[in-house]
């Protein structure tokens, strides 16, 4: 009795199919053929969902919804409902409808870069709503894209309330899981800020790599596509595109073995895919190498600003104290020479920041320095240190590790 009530009720969708729309009209033919390959290599209960998404969608918004369920992961096409793709994309094509920047873009970066519901293996769920009622009063009269990027990269903290934090429930929260709990990793501070961005229309793409060349872990970052190209930024925003502390470790990554390269995720399969430290396992995520693109930068922003000796800098809160995230302390710091004349100045990374970011400064080679600052009863911390000789050509000078201390 069940089996013939399953057969009736897919002669009636079939029924239902023929008296629309077919799915699969007017679609370029390498698009109408991966489309109809993965709704055949879905589950069976749910094909009738990914065909009544591609038959009810409005008639200029079929590619897209096309597209998306195309090249949408095996998880995905077995499981989500017309009802979540339908409005996922709507909310998409809302923003192309309402921003200039959105309305410009080509097809392609569009349906890869600002329609996809989600951007790695986080939690399916619908977020635009609830970006765009956050967002849209941020940038609704911004007629530029790079002041409506810089407005939502610096407000979105604020917004969203949740802060980097090692003891978050898992490394690949959705933007719910993250603001349920307050906190979030690097991988899910990244998705926040992705999602926020695509919400508003801006094209947005995970990047990241699984292991540094110095071996110090992982890293996840957002790259966003303005004015026809990449640039990479990341949930707490730098004063400029395209700078982060994290660029001297990606200019050095290691061509020979694909666990240094830099990665950015992609919704169309690309041959190649995004590593999940978390899943290793899982190939689901299409990947760019854009290693080169980090190498090139750093190499670029090296030459402009001279070189000079790598120094790291982390403040803690006491000497005798632990080295955790928590233990960490932004402290406003300057560097002085023997004669007591300032050489630099920064700020060291508190405990919401990344576990591998600390402030690196470049100093000049060979000489005696100090690093300090000054407390709010007016003392001074400093740590003495000598900066190395310059290296050999072609070699990367050693980086010198400096720790002060609250107390």
């Amino acid at each position: 009795m069940k089996k013939i009530s399953l057969l009736g009720a897919l002669a009636a969708v079939a029924l239902t199919f023929s008296c629309t729309r077919d799915p699969y009209a007017g679609l370029e033919a390498g698009l109408a053929d991966d489309l109809r390959a993965n709704i055949e290599a879905a589950d069976s209960s749910n094909r009738a969902q990914l065909l009544d998404a591609l038959t009810r969608v409005p008639k200029d918004q079929h590619e897209g919804m096309a597209f998306l369920i195309a090249y949408m992961p095996e998880g995905d096409r077995d499981t989500l409902t017309a009802d979540f793709l339908l409005q996922e994309v709507d909310w998409a094509y809302k923003a192309r409808e309402t921003f200039p920047w959105a309305a410009a873009l080509p097809d392609s970066v569009f349906y890869n870069d600002v329609l996809p519901y989600a951007s790695m293996n986080e939690r399916r769920e619908p977020w635009r709503a609830m970006f765009w009622e956050k967002l849209y009063p941020l940038v609704d009269s911004t007629a530029d894209v790079r002041a409506a990027l810089d407005t939502i990269n610096k407000q979105l903290q604020h917004l969203v309330k949740v802060e980097y934090n090692t003891k978050r429930r898992k490394p690949h929260q959705s933007p719910g899981e993250s603001m349920e709990i307050g906190m979030a990793s690097c991988s899910g501070l990244s998705i926040l800020l992705c999602d926020a961005l695509r919400t508003m229309g801006i094209p947005a793409r995970i990047a990241g790599t699984p292991l540094w060349v110095s071996k110090e872990g992982n890293h996840n970052w957002v790259e966003v596509w303005l004015d026809g190209q990449w640039y990479f930024t990341e949930y707490y925003p730098t004063p400029a595109l395209n700078h982060s502390w994290f660029l001297e470790r990606a200019g050095k990554a290691d061509k020979s073995d694909p666990i240094y390269w830099m990665y950015a995720t992609s919704w169309k399969p690309t041959g190649l895919h995004f590593p999940m430290v978390w899943n290793h396992k899982n190939h689901n995520v299409p990947g760019i190498d854009v290693t080169d693109f980090y190498i090139d930068l750093y190499n670029a922003q090296m030459a402009e600003a001279k070189n000079g000796a790598p120094v790291a800098i982390r403040a803690f809160k006491s000497k005798e104290g632990g080295r955790s995230s928590a233990d960490r302390v932004a402290q406003d710091i300057r560097v002085v020479d023997a004669n007591g004349k300032m050489v630099a100045a920064g700020k060291t990374a508190g405990p919401t920041a990344d576990m591998n970011d600390y402030l690196t400064l470049y100093l000049p080679f060979g000489q005696s320095l100090r690093a300090e600052f000054t407390d709010a009863d007016g003392a001074v911390h400093s740590t003495a240190f000598s900066t190395p000789k310059q290296a050999e050509a072609d070699k990367q000078p050693t980086t010198t590790d400096v720790e002060l201390f609250i107390d």
